[in-house]
């Protein structure tokens, strides 16, 4: 493991009490523990949207700019978010 720095944070209380939870229920040994994991889980979060932007949204951006006549207008993108929206509502009822 790197080295150790200390800090000191401020959390609401209903993150204090999600850490203090997580401790108590055995899940992790300390609070550092938790802090630790979800940094790390963070961390992930982070590279996860940067590789989507890099690799999906960047290489689909170019193939539109290519070929321009391949895209959707945004109306019909909407009208069908919209549809599939109202049926996932009907759905739950």
């Amino acid at each position: 493991m790197p080295a150790v720095e200390k800090r000191t944070i401020s959390l609401p209380s209903d993150q204090a009490a999600f850490i203090d939870a997580k401790v108590s229920a055995g899940d992790y040994a300390s609070v550092s523990e938790v802090v630790r994991a979800g940094l790390r889980a963070l961390k992930e979060r982070d590279e996860a949207v940067e590789h989507w932007l890099r690799e999906e949204v960047a290489a689909r951006y170019d193939a539109m700019k290519t070929n321009p006549t391949s895209a959707i207008p945004a109306e019909t993108a909407f009208a069908a978010i919209r549809a599939r929206h109202a049926a996932r509502g009907k759905a739950r009822q």
